[in-house]
C-alpha cells in the first residue's frame, strides 16, 4: 500500500504543477496532463510507472471516456439537433468525411494499408471538443457566428465516434464475442434485441427507479444507480462485441428528456473529471518519444500536412454554407487539432490490430502536437481575420449551447411564488428553467408542459451543469427560509457576480437573506408574487406597459393561479 501512495503522490504533485503551468501560459489542462503523463511515464529517464503498468492505467481510465460520451448523449436532444441540422449534419459530415479521406489518402501513400490509413484519415479528422469549448469560453466567444458554427462541427463529430468505434472491431481482426461459427443472422438479431432492451430499460426502469430514489431524497443512492445504469449499459454493448461508448451514448439519449437530466448529469461530472485526467496521464505515458525519433522528418511533415488540410477544408466548407470569409478563417485555425476521442481510437484501432505500435504512438504523437500548437494557430487566424473584417458583436440571444446555459433566468422553487413567476417569464418569452428537488412537483410542473427539472440548487456541480455563469438573473423561491439562506450563500460564494432575487415569507429572514448574498428580497403574500415578477421583467429589459398588461391579465385569474400551484417546495 506504501508504494501505491508513493506513486499517487508523485502523479498527482507533477500533475498539479504541470496542469497550473500548462493553465497560466494558455495552453489549458489537457496539455498539462499529458505533460504529466510524459515526466512519469515509462520512456523518460527515471520512469515512475513501468511500461506494463500502463495498459492498465489506461483501460481503467477510458471508463472516463465511456461517461463522457454519455453526458454527449444526454444532452442530444431531438429538437435540437434538428434546429441545427445543416451545420451539424451537413457542413459537419462533409468536414469529417472529406478531411479523413484527405489525410487517409496521404498516410496510405505512406505505405499504410488500407484499412489502417482509413482509421488514422477518419481519426485524425477530428478536432478537440474540450480544448475548442474551453477557448471559446475563455474568449467569450460562444454566440458569435464561428462560435455557433464550430460547435455544429464538434457536435457531429462527437456524433460521428459512435459510429467509428463500431467500425474499428469491423476493420479489426477480432469483433462480436459470439462463437465464431454462430450464423450472421443470429449475430444481428442478438445486436437488434440487445439495442431494443438498452433503449427499454433507459426510457422506463431506470426512470422509474430514479423516481423512487428521488422521493425519498436519497442523493448518493441517485448518484449510485445512475452509475449503474451507464455500467450496465457499457456492459451489455461490449458483450455484444459493440463499442461500451457506444452503451452510454444511447443510455444517454433514452434520458435526454428526462426531468432528472441536470442531476443525473451532475451525478458523474465528479467522476468523469477524474477518471478523463487519468486518461490523458495514462496518454502521455504512452508516448514512446524513441520511436518518433527513428523518423522524426516523416512525423514533422505528417503535422504539417494535417494542419494544411484540415485548415483548408474547414475554411472552404463553412464558406460554401453561407458564412463569411472572417468566420470560415476562425473555424479553420480554432478546429485545425486533432481530438482527445483520436486517443480512444487509436486504442481500439491497436486493441482490434487495425493498426500496430508504431502507428498508435506516432498518431498520439500527432493529436499532442497539434493541439499544443492550437492556441498560438488561433491566434494567427485572428491576425489574419483583422485584415477583412469588421468588429463581430455577440448574438446574446442564441447560445451554442441551446438548453444548457441559453436561459436567462433560473428560478429555485416551484411553489406558488415560482408558479407565477414560470408563468410570467413565460409570457414574456424569457427563456428560464425551473430546479425543484420535490420530484411530485417537478411532475406537474412538466405535465404543464414547464421547463421544471429536478434537482438540488445547492448542488455545486449541478450548478455547473445548468450553466449558472450564464445566467440573468437566479430567483430564489423557495418556501423554507433556512433552505433559501443555504441556497444564496452557494450561490454567491461560487458565483460572486451572479444577481439574485429572493423571496422570503418571514421578515426575519430579511437580514440572513441579504447576508447570504442576495441582492433583492422581497417579503411575500401572493399578490407579490406578481410583484416580484414585475420587477425580474424590469431588471430583464421588458416594457413597463408590456409588464403591466401581463400583470393585469394574471390578477384576474388569481383564482385559477392559486388552485393551480398549490405546490409544496
Amino acid at each position: 500500500m506504501g508504494e501505491y501512495l508513493r506513486l499517487l503522490s508523485i502523479i498527482l504533485f507533477v500533475a498539479f504543477i504541470a496542469v497550473f503551468l500548462s493553465k497560466k501560459t494558455g495552453l489549458g489542462s489537457i496539455l498539462g496532463l499529458l505533460l504529466t503523463g510524459v515526466i512519469i511515464g515509462p520512456y523518460t529517464p527515471g520512469e515512475v510507472i513501468r511500461a506494463e503498468h500502463v495498459d492498465e492505467i489506461l483501460h481503467i481510465s477510458e471508463f472516463g471516456i465511456v461517461l463522457l460520451l454519455f453526458i454527449i448523449g444526454l444532452e442530444m436532444h431531438p429538437k435540437r439537433l434538428w434546429s441545427m441540422r445543416k451545420e451539424v449534419f451537413g457542413l459537419g459530415s462533409l468536414q469529417i468525411l472529406l478531411s479523413g479521406a484527405a489525410i487517409g489518402g496521404y498516410f496510405y501513400l505512406l505505405g499504410y494499408t488500407f484499412d489502417a490509413a482509413l482509421i488514422v484519415g477518419l481519426t485524425l479528422a477530428l478536432s478537440s471538443t474540450a480544448f475548442v469549448i474551453q477557448i471559446l469560453q475563455e474568449r467569450n466567444e460562444f454566440s458569435s457566428e464561428h462560435g455557433r458554427t464550430g460547435f455544429s462541427i464538434l457536435l457531429m463529430q462527437d456524433l460521428a465516434i459512435v459510429p467509428l468505434l463500431a467500425l474499428v472491431p469491423i476493420l479489426g481482426a477480432s469483433g462480436s464475442t459470439l462463437p465464431d461459427e454462430t450464423p450472421v443472422w443470429i449475430q444481428s438479431l442478438a445486436t437488434f434485441g440487445a439495442l431494443c432492451a438498452l433503449i427499454i430499460f433507459g426510457k422506463y426502469v431506470v426512470p422509474y427507479i430514479l423516481n423512487l430514489i428521488a422521493k425519498e431524497g436519497y442523493k448518493t443512492s441517485f448518484s449510485l444507480f445512475v452509475m449503474l445504469a451507464v455500467i450496465l449499459a457499457a456492459y451489455m454493448m461490449d458483450k455484444i462485441g459493440l463499442s461500451m461508448a457506444l452503451g452510454a451514448f444511447i443510455m444517454g439519449m433514452t434520458l435526454s428528456s428526462s426531468k432528472y437530466g441536470f442531476q443525473i448529469h451532475a451525478s458523474v461530472e465528479s467522476i468523469k473529471s477524474l477518471l478523463m485526467s487519468l486518461f490523458f496521464i495514462s496518454v502521455g505515458m504512452s508516448i514512446n518519444f524513441l520511436v518518433l525519433a527513428e523518423t522524426p522528418f516523416i512525423f514533422l511533415l505528417s503535422v504539417v500536412v494535417i494542419l494544411l488540410i484540415k485548415i483548408a477544408f474547414l475554411f472552404v466548407l463553412p464558406l460554401l454554407f453561407g458564412s463569411s470569409k472572417e468566420t470560415a478563417t476562425k473555424i479553420a485555425f480554432l478546429l485545425c487539432q486533432g481530438g482527445e476521442f483520436g486517443f480512444v481510437l487509436f486504442g481500439a484501432a491497436k486493441t482490434f490490430q487495425v493498426i500496430d505500435e508504431n502507428i498508435f504512438v506516432f498518431g498520439v504523437g500527432v493529436i499532442s502536437v497539434t493541439m499544443a500548437l492550437t492556441p498560438g494557430l488561433y491566434a494567427l487566424g485572428l491576425r489574419l481575420t483583422k485584415r477583412y473584417s469588421k468588429p463581430e458583436s455577440p448574438d446574446i440571444s442564441l447560445s451554442v449551447t441551446e438548453g444548457v446555459g441559453s436561459e436567462k433566468v433560473i428560478i429555485a422553487g416551484y411553489g406558488d411564488t415560482g408558479y407565477v413567476l414560470a408563468q410570467m417569464l413565460k409570457g414574456s418569452d424569457i427563456p428560464f428553467i425551473v430546479i425543484e428537488k420535490n420530484p411530485w412537483v417537478v411532475k406537474k410542473g412538466r405535465k404543464e408542459e414547464m421547463p421544471v427539472y429536478y434537482g438540488d440548487i445547492t448542488d455545486r456541480k449541478l450548478l455547473s451543469v445548468i450553466g449558472v455563469e450564464q445566467a440573468q438573473m437566479v430567483i430564489v423561491a423557495i418556501n423554507h427560509g433556512t433552505d433559501s439562506v443555504q441556497a444564496i450563500s452557494t450561490l454567491r460564494i461560487f458565483y460572486p457576480e451572479l444577481k439574485i432575487l429572493s423571496r422570503v415569507l418571514d421578515i426575519e429572514m430579511t437580514g440572513p437573506l441579504i447576508q447570504a448574498g442576495a441582492n433583492w428580497v422581497v417579503i411575500e403574500t401572493l399578490e407579490s408574487s406578481l410583484h416580484i415578477g414585475s420587477e425580474a421583467l424590469k431588471i430583464l429589459g421588458v416594457e413597463e406597459e408590456q409588464v403591466a398588461v401581463l400583470v393585469d391579465s394574471l390578477r384576474k385569474d388569481e383564482e385559477h393561479v392559486i388552485q393551480s400551484s398549490s405546490y409544496a417546495s
